[in-house]
């Protein structure tokens, strides 16, 4: 979403694009803002309204935006601990801390939550989010590409020297099937390819945590085991937040700059 709609706002892609693209991660997607205050500065319904469409969210950010200097829309990522990017405390930061995702208009002070609904409905709750945020992180992202891969090489390092790695049977295909799981993705045309790599590869890394963090059927791991094994994965879990930021604020940034040169 953070993608495709930087895209939209910079005109390289049309709504129908969007909408198309979302289709994967949801059979039906809608749109509320999380109250009166803030449906009645965007546009758009609350929270006791009848949800609208990503249609019409698109047309309302658009035209708060054109009152304001743009910036880019910015991927959130949250876990305990870990809480770059987000503003200061407001009701923005209280729903994406609750989401762990979330992306955010820094300039026009709104920021967007996704919330599965079931039955296949994803739905957009629009946020004010007034309070200061802090700069954009900036990590080049052959940077993040890098840390995560040494970050796998370190995680598996440890968790050997624990005493708590070991192989178990069809494990391989475990991390398959969770990679076959995951929507497929579309981009907009001009979606850089180093962005897209680290995107893939960070899906496949979230794959091997997922795999990881499964005990062993019958395996009497012991709570102290178990506490070690995350300790000894929580930067893991941390690298691909940081590659997923890295990747999509680049994919922004030069999908803008392809607009400023068209």
């Amino acid at each position: 979403m953070t993608v495709w709609v930087s895209a939209w706002l910079v005109g390289a892609a049309a709504p129908d694009d969007v909408l198309d693209a979302l289709e994967p991660w949801g059979e039906a997607h809608d749109v509320l803002a999380a109250d009166d205050a803030t449906a009645r500065g965007i546009g758009l319904p609350g929270p006791t309204d009848r949800p609208t469409s990503v249609t019409f969210l698109l047309a309302a950010l658009r035209k708060v935006r054109g009152t304001v200097t743009p910036g880019p829309a910015r991927l959130v990522l949250t876990a305990p601990g870990d809480l770059r990017g987000v503003p200061g405390p407001g009701q923005f930061s209280r729903a994406v801390i609750d989401s762990g995702e979330g992306l955010l208009f820094a300039e026009i002070g709104y920021g967007l939550v996704p919330t599965p609904m079931g039955s296949g409905l994803l739905r957009w709750t629009v946020h004010s989010a007034l309070e200061a945020a802090p700069p954009e992180e900036f990590v080049a992202l052959g940077e993040a590409e890098f840390a995560l891969r040494d970050q796998v090489r370190q995680s598996a390092s440890t968790l050997t020297a624990l005493g708590v790695a070991r192989h178990r049977p069809g494990v391989r295909e475990e991390i398959e099937a969770t990679l076959r799981s995951r929507p497929r993705s579309m981009w907009p045309d001009g979606m850089p390819g180093h962005s897209l790599r680290v995107l893939q590869q960070a899906d496949e890394v979230e794959a091997i945590l997922a795999a990881a963090l499964v005990d062993d059927p019958g395996a009497a791991l012991t709570a102290t085991a178990a506490q070690a094994r995350t300790d000894a994965l929580r930067p893991l879990a941390t690298a691909i937040r940081v590659a997923r930021r890295a990747a999509v604020a680049d994919a922004v940034r030069v999908l803008a700059g392809s607009a400023d040169r068209t």
